[in-house]
């Protein structure tokens, strides 16, 4: 129970449906937000969001804390990926890592025999499979991209009571029903460990202050037009901020950490075919050496494309048409139909 409208739904949801209902909060990251969209899913004011929930649905409630356990697995990533030049996804890191390792863990301490979370997608047994899939939610807010790292047992342990619903509207109303005083509590936009002063770049200066070193912007052809102020200010597909005037519009498409420069270019030099992958899930299949027709999307917003699923030597998606901004660090995730076929990290 996150503190925010869609977990406590669910909490209310399956208690009326007659389950034995407990109420977790992972206490990960401490903040002074004033901003309820910037508070953070699992800030302090989460916590007591969540406490009076569980106390209206009268079930008990747990906080667990994981501060340590989020620090080393999501955060330092996080730093280590900007310096490497990359761009992560820390809400990709943190389901896996924590939310459906440590969290999933601890519920068993506790006897539980599943965990249930507010994510928009769905869990199904395929039975031409034999084996559970994971599935695009019925809504537009599908979270399916950033769960695909979930194994077998982890599917058969989880419940996505959402996954169905019509849109957040329908939740919010669920919300009311059940007498929540979180209906109409704003999501939380930003990253948790952000603020929403500084944003990403002020996190990383406080922790890794020499990753802003001065360093020069060059063309494609290697010739420089500008200055930057370090390279983890910058991410594949940036086109603001870049500081330097030109004929048309220029945007990132490279980081060199190694030389502390970025590579900048015109729109057309960020279309991109052949995606590498590292450390592919094989979610709704089994991995073979056959090529796999699919749909892809290298980004949460994007529309999945269609494209080939290629596991030789490597593992990699080569789309059918350029796609825009391919970025490492990323997620990118196959699907056939509504179901998560594989998904890893752009490298």
């Amino acid at each position: 129970m996150s503190g925010g409208v869609d977990s406590s739904v669910v909490a209310g949801l399956l208690k009326r449906e007659g389950y034995d209902v407990i109420g977790v909060t992972m206490q990960i990251w401490q903040e002074s937000q004033r901003d309820p969209r910037h508070a953070g899913c699992c800030s302090l004011g989460a916590v007591e969001d969540a406490r009076r929930v569980a106390s209206i649905l009268d079930i008990p409630h747990y906080v667990v804390n994981f501060k340590d356990q989020f620090r080393r697995a999501v955060i330092d990533e996080f730093i280590s990926e900007y310096e490497a030049g990359r761009t992560p996804n820390p809400c990709v890191t943190c389901n896996r890592e924590v939310k459906f390792e440590e969290l999933s863990n601890k519920a068993k301490e506790l006897g539980c025999d599943a965990l249930a979370t507010g994510h928009y997608a769905r869990i199904e047994f395929d039975e031409g499979r034999r084996r559970y899939v994971l599935k695009r939610a019925m809504s537009a807010k599908d979270q399916s991209y950033a769960l695909y790292t979930l194994s077998q047992e982890q599917l058969a342990r989880t419940m996505f009571p959402l996954g169905s619903m019509g849109d957040k509207h329908e939740t919010r109303e669920l919300a009311k029903e059940f007498g929540l005083p979180i209906a109409l509590k704003p999501d939380s936009q930003e990253i948790c460990f952000v603020s929403e002063a500084g944003g990403y770049r002020e996190f990383l200066k406080a922790n890794k202050p020499e990753m802003f070193e001065p360093g020069e912007l060059v063309d494609t052809s290697g010739k420089v037009v500008g200055r930057h102020e370090g390279v983890a200010s910058f991410t594949v597909g940036q086109r603001r901020g870049l500081g330097i005037a030109a004929a048309k519009p220029l945007y990132v498409v490279q980081l060199v950490p190694s030389e502390n420069r970025v590579v900048v270019g015109e729109k057309d030099a960020l279309l991109q075919r052949d995606v590498l992958l590292d450390g592919v899930v094989w979610s709704g299949a089994v991995p073979n050496d056959a090529p796999m027709r699919v749909e892809a999307k290298v980004r949460y917003n994007m529309s999945p494309q269609p494209a080939v699923l290629k596991n030789d030597r490597e593992t990699r998606i080569v789309f059918d048409e350029p796609v825009h901004a391919v970025t490492p660090g990323q997620t990118a995730v196959a699907y056939q139909g509504d179901t998560v076929v594989a998904g890893g990290t752009i490298r």
